[in-house]
C-alpha cells in the first residue's frame, strides 16, 4: 500500500507525487498517449498527487492531465500553478501576481483541467512588483469561493513565505531540492517551512534527470531539450557534476539501488513533511522511483551521502537566468 504524508495542516497525499511537466514541455520528445498511460499507472500504484502548471506547454499539460484523470478525479490531489505568464506561442511574458490575473488564471486552469476545483494552487513565482499580500488576498478569495482547496507558493524567500502565510495558511512550499540543489537547507526556506508547520514539495528531486546516471553526455538530450541551456549541463560544469553522480552511483550500487532510488530516498529521509515529485514520461522509471519509498537509509548511509554530495558541491547555477527565481 502506498505510504501517505501530510502537507500543512490537513492535505494528505501519496508520499511521492508525479511531476507532469516533462510530458508536455522542456524535456524533448512528447507522446501524449504514453504520458496518459504513465499517469494511469501511477494512479494504479497508489500515487495520488499530480503536479502541473498552466505554463507547461504552455497550457497543454493541464489539458493532458485533465484527460488522464477525467474518469478518476476522486482520490486525485491535483496541484497546478499560476504566475509564469506565457502567450500561446510559448513566449514568456513575465511573472504576474496581479489579483485580476490570479482570478483569470484560476478560471482558465479549471477549464483546461475540466474540474470544478483545484486541490492545491501554487503561486509559481513571486511577482516583485506586486505586494505579496495583494496576490494572496486574491488567492484567499479563490478558497472562499470553493474554486481552490489549499494554497501553496514556489521558490519564495522566508520573509515572503511569512507574509503570505499571514494572509492565508500555506499548505505547501515548492522549491527545488535534491542532492545537487541543497540551497533550501541554508537559505532559511526549509527552516521557515518547518517552523510554521508548512509542507514541503521537492521538485526536480533527481536533479533534472542528472542524478539518474543516464545522462553521460549533452548529446543524450534531445535537440529541443531546455536542459541544453542550463549551466549545470554545460562544459566543465557537466564534467564536474558527472563526478558527483558517479559518487552517488557508487553508494547506490553497494546498497543494490539505482542512483535515482538513492537520491529519492535521501529526499524522503529529510522528514515526513517532505514530498518529492519526480517527473517521468515512462512507466519503467515511475516504478523505479516508487521503489525508493521502501528504501531505509541509516545514519551511516546519510553521512556517506552527505560526504559524497555536500551542500554547494554542484557546479553551475540552477537556471540560465537566476533572476527568474525569486530568492
Amino acid at each position: 500500500m502506498m505510504q501517505k504524508r501530510k502537507l500543512g495542516q490537513g492535505l494528505e497525499v501519496s508520499a511521492e507525487g508525479l511531476g507532469c511537466m516533462g510530458m508536455s514541455d522542456f524535456y524533448g520528445v512528447r507522446d501524449e498517449d504514453a504520458a496518459i498511460k504513465t499517469i494511469h499507472h501511477g494512479l494504479d500504484r497508489g500515487i495520488t498527487f499530480l503536479d502541473t502548471a498552466d505554463m507547461y506547454g504552455p497550457f497543454t499539460n493541464e489539458i493532458l492531465v485533465g484527460r488522464a484523470i477525467a474518469a478518476r478525479r476522486e482520490g486525485v490531489v491535483l496541484a497546478t500553478k499560476f504566475g509564469n505568464e506565457r502567450d500561446e506561442t510559448g513566449k514568456f511574458i513575465g511573472v504576474n501576481g496581479h489579483p485580476d490575473y490570479v482570478r483569470k488564471a484560476c478560471d482558465a486552469s479549471l477549464k483546461r483541467l475540466n474540474v470544478d476545483h483545484i486541490d492545491l494552487y501554487f503561486q509559481h513565482r513571486v511577482d516583485k512588483n506586486v505586494p505579496i499580500e495583494e496576490t494572496w488576498g486574491a488567492m484567499k478569495g479563490l478558497v472562499e469561493s470553493g474554486k481552490v482547496r489549499h494554497l501553496g507558493i514556489s521558490e519564495a524567500a522566508p520573509a515572503t513565505i511569512r507574509k503570505a502565510h499571514a494572509v492565508h495558511p500555506i499548505t505547501a512550499v515548492q522549491s527545488e531540492w535534491s542532492l545537487w540543489s541543497r540551497d533550501v537547507e541554508d537559505n532559511g526556506v526549509f527552516a521557515t517551512v518547518r517552523e510554521l508547520g508548512i509542507g514541503f514539495v521537492a521538485y526536480s528531486p533527481l536533479g533534472r534527470g542528472f542524478l539518474t546516471g543516464e545522462i553521460r553526455s549533452i548529446n543524450d538530450l534531445d535537440e529541443d531539450d531546455s536542459r541544453r541551456s542550463h549551466p549545470r549541463f554545460l562544459g566543465e560544469n557537466f564534467a564536474k557534476n558527472l563526478e558527483l553522480v558517479d559518487r552517488v552511483k557508487e553508494i547506490a550500487g553497494k546498497k543494490g539501488l539505482t542512483p535515482s532510488q538513492l537520491a529519492l530516498a535521501w529526499v524522503l529521509a529529510q522528514g515526513k513533511d517532505v514530498v518529492p515529485i519526480p517527473g517521468t514520461k515512462k512507466i519503467k522509471y515511475l516504478d523505479e522511483n516508487i521503489a525508493a519509498l521502501d528504501v531505509e537509509l541509516s545514519a551511516q548511509d546519510l553521512a556517506l551521502i552527505d560526504a559524497a554530495a555536500p551542500k554547494g558541491v554542484t557546479a553551475g547555477d540552477r537556471y540560465p537566468n537566476m533572476s527568474t527565481v525569486n530568492l
